[in-house]
């Protein structure tokens, strides 16, 4: 079984994807993490994040993995912490733009799905990766949410206001680019978390794919 959970930056993906892949006994693919991986390489490598054709020779060079614990590893060594620095943050979504980069990630993230399916978080999941997925699930929040949720993990909460503008630039360049923009699935269940718990979005997420996995009808309104 593939689910595909899309929706913007800081609407909590990743944690409750990895957390219901977890339930369905299912592997979790964190694919902002592989763009986190290119961008920080490139950075290292002193490489121009507007060049192009060389963000996407860059990407076909890496050997991109992930550990037991679902890290990634950037030609066998850990990304992390460095994939989640703030430097990386602010120029992941410009290296995401780039045709060349997401052409090259592309049959990776795909054979990952083989041969017992996943659940996939992203920006273009239900979209262009995995549009053949068995739930699609767009997953939103409201920017004031998003930058609240988000100056608290960081433990910044004086830094909502800045965290916010950061959020609505990367709003903005992960919904304009002119490849595979961040759209929402046209038969994607739309959830929106906001005056919801984590483990409330967990539970509902769960709902929903058990109801895929059992042929179960999805177009209801997922916030019921």
């Amino acid at each position: 079984m593939i689910i595909a959970i899309d929706g913007p930056a800081g609407a909590g993906k990743s944690t409750v994807a990895r957390r219901v892949a977890r339930e369905l006994g299912l592997l979790f693919l964190d694919t902002g993490a592989l763009y986190r991986a290119v961008t920080w390489s490139a950075l290292e490598r002193g490489i121009a994040l507007d060049d192009a054709l060389a963000m996407g020779a860059l990407t076909r060079s890496l050997a991109l993995s992930f550990d037991q614990a679902g890290r990634v590893l950037v030609d066998g060594v850990a990304g992390e912490p460095h994939i989640r620095s703030p430097k990386v943050t602010a120029n992941v979504s410009q290296v995401a733009a780039h045709p060349a980069v997401r052409a090259a990630l592309l049959p990776l993230q795909r054979r990952f799905a083989h041969p017992h399916g996943l659940v996939a978080e992203g920006r273009d999941m239900g979209t262009v990766v995995f549009p053949h997925a068995e739930l699609k699930v767009f997953l939103v929040a409201s920017v004031e949410e998003r930058a609240r949720r988000r100056a608290l993990e960081v433990g910044e909460p004086e830094a909502q206001g800045r965290i916010q503008s950061e959020i609505e630039r990367r709003d903005h360049l992960d919904a304009t680019r002119e490849d595979a923009p961040l759209c929402k699935a046209e038969d994607a269940v739309e959830l929106d978390t906001d005056g919801l718990s984590q483990d409330e979005v967990v539970e509902r997420l769960l709902h929903l794919a058990r109801a895929a996995r059992n042929g179960g009808a999805l177009r209801h309104e997922a916030s019921s």
